[in-house]
C-alpha cells in the first residue's frame, strides 16, 4: 500500500517509494529505496523535501498519512479548480501553428548554442543579441501557447541545454499572458526563462550527465549553477534586475526549502516564482540520462501535489490554465473504451481538449485516426483518466500528435 507521510515521520526500515518533489530538488537520484541506516534519513530530513510516499508493502508503516485514492482525489479537485477560471487568451489551431513552430524552434537553438559558446570563450555577452530569439518564441506562443514546447520535448538529449532554456522562456511568456504581462514584460519574462540556466555551461557536463547517484559533494556543486550564472551576467552587465534574479533564484520555493537562499514567499521575486514552475515541469516531461521522462499530464499532476509547499498557487493556477489539465501530446483513455492523444486545448474547457483517436482498446488494434473536439456536444465522449505510453507500448506519440518524426 501507498502512503503520502510528512519526513520528519519517517525511520529507518522504511521504503521509499517516492519522494514529494522533482529530481531537482534532492540528492536522491534513485526513484525507490529503503531506509537502511540513520545516515540516509538525515540526508532525507536534511534536502528539504517535506513529504514522501511509502510503500508499507516493503518497509515499516506508521500511523496516519493520506493514502493513493485521497490524494488523487484532492489533485483531481484542485486541477478543476485552477481550471474553472476564465482563460481569456485566444489561439490558432494546432496543425497551423506546428510548421511555424518547429523553425522557430531550430532557429532559436542555433542561435542559443552560438550564444552560449561565446560566453564559454569569455567573450561579451549583450541581451540585445539574443532579444530578437524571444521574440520569435512569443510569437509563436501567442498564436498556440502549447505548440512548441510540445515540439521541444521531442529533443534529442545532446540538445537538452538550449532546448530546456527555450522551453522555459516560451512558458514564461505564455504564463504572463495568461496574467495580463504587458508586451514588454512578457518579453522580459521570455529572456529571463531563456538565460535562466546560463550558469551550467560552466558546471562539468559529465556531472550534468552522470547516471547515477550523486555525492553530496557532486550534488552542491551542481547547486551552484545559479550563482554562477548570476555571476555571468551581472560581471559582463549583461542583464537587468529581472533577469539577475531569475537567474539567481529559480530553484527557490515558497516554504523556504529551496536554493541558494532559502527565501520564502513574496521574498522570491514574481518572476522567480514563475520561473519555478516552468523550470520544473519542463524539467520532469524531458529525457535525462539520469531519470525517465513523466508525461505531462502525470508531470502536471505530481506537481499540483507538491505545489502548496513548492509553488506560489495564483502562478500555478495560472500555469495549468496556459497547458491545460491534458497539455498536448498526453495520452488519454476515452469513456469509449479508446484511446486518444491530445492535440489541442479546446475554445470549451480545459477538461474536454480535442484529441486525436487512433486505438480501440477493446479490438486491442489501431483505428484510422480521427479528430474529436471533446467540447462539442456531438462528441458523445469524455476522458476517463490519462494514460502512461509505455504501459501502452506506443512508442509513437509525438507522431500521433504533431505528423513530425523526431
Amino acid at each position: 500500500m501507498l502512503k503520502r507521510v510528512p519526513v520528519d515521520s519517517l525511520t529507518v526500515g522504511m521504503y521509499i517509494h517516492e519522494l514529494g518533489g522533482a529530481w531537482l530538488d534532492h540528492p536522491f537520484w534513485r526513484t525507490s529505496f529503503k531506509i537502511e541506516n540513520p545516515d540516509v534519513l538525515r540526508r532525507i530530513l536534511d534536502s528539504g523535501v517535506r513529504e514522501a510516499w511509502i510503500d508499507t508493502t516493503r518497509g515499516l508503516d506508521v500511523a496516519g498519512g493520506i493514502s493513493q485514492e485521497q490524494s488523487d482525489a484532492e489533485v483531481e479537485q484542485e486541477l478543476v479548480r485552477s481550471a474553472s477560471e476564465p482563460s481569456p487568451v485566444e489561439h490558432v489551431p494546432m496543425e497551423e501553428e506546428v510548421a511555424r513552430a518547429g523553425k522557430t524552434l531550430a532557429k532559436s537553438c542555433e542561435a542559443l548554442a552560438d550564444l552560449f559558446q561565446q560566453v564559454r570563450m569569455g567573450r561579451a555577452l549583450q541581451d540585445g543579441s539574443i532579444l530578437p530569439v524571444v521574440d520569435d518564441i512569443a510569437a509563436s506562443v501567442m498564436r498556440n501557447a502549447g505548440v512548441l514546447t510540445a515540439l521541444a520535448r521531442m529533443r534529442r538529449q545532446d540538445n537538452y541545454t538550449f532546448m530546456h532554456s527555450i522551453s522555459v522562456c516560451a512558458l514564461m511568456v505564455a504564463v504572463g499572458n495568461q496574467l495580463g504581462f504587458s508586451g514588454d514584460q512578457a518579453r522580459e519574462a521570455g529572456l529571463a526563462g531563456l538565460l535562466h540556466d546560463i550558469g551550467k555551461i560552466l558546471i562539468d557536463a559529465e556531472l550534468l550527465n552522470k547516471k547515477g547517484p550523486l555525492t553530496d559533494e557532486e550534488f552542491a556543486a551542481l547547486r551552484r549553477h545559479p550563482q554562477i550564472g548570476h555571476d555571468i551576467l551581472a560581471t559582463r552587465r549583461a542583464a537587468g534586475d529581472v533577469v539577475l534574479d531569475v537567474c539567481l533564484h529559480h530553484h527557490e520555493r515558497i516554504d523556504g526549502s529551496g536554493y541558494p537562499g532559502k527565501l520564502a514567499g513574496e521574498k522570491i521575486g514574481l518572476h522567480a516564482r514563475l520561473a519555478a514552475v516552468c523550470d520544473v515541469y519542463d524539467a520532469t516531461t524531458s529525457n535525462r540520462p539520469y531519470k525517465d521522462v513523466w508525461p505531462p499530464a502525470h508531470a502536471l499532476r505530481k506537481m499540483t501535489e507538491w505545489s502548496s509547499n513548492h509553488f506560489d498557487q495564483r502562478l500555478f493556477h495560472a500555469f495549468v490554465r496556459t497547458v491545460g489539465i491534458y497539455p498536448i501530446g498526453t495520452l488519454v483513455r476515452l469513456k469509449s473504451d479508446r484511446l486518444a492523444v491530445v492535440v489541442d486545448q479546446s475554445e470549451g474547457s480545459l477538461l474536454t481538449p480535442r484529441v486525436k483517436v487512433f486505438f480501440s482498446i477493446a479490438a486491442n488494434h489501431r483505428v484510422s485516426p480521427k479528430v474529436l473536439d471533446l467540447s462539442r456536444a456531438d462528441a458523445a465522449d469524455e476522458i476517463v483518466s490519462h494514460e502512461d505510453p509505455d504501459a501502452w507500448g506506443i512508442d509513437d506519440i509525438n507522431f500521433l500528435w504533431s505528423g513530425i518524426d523526431g
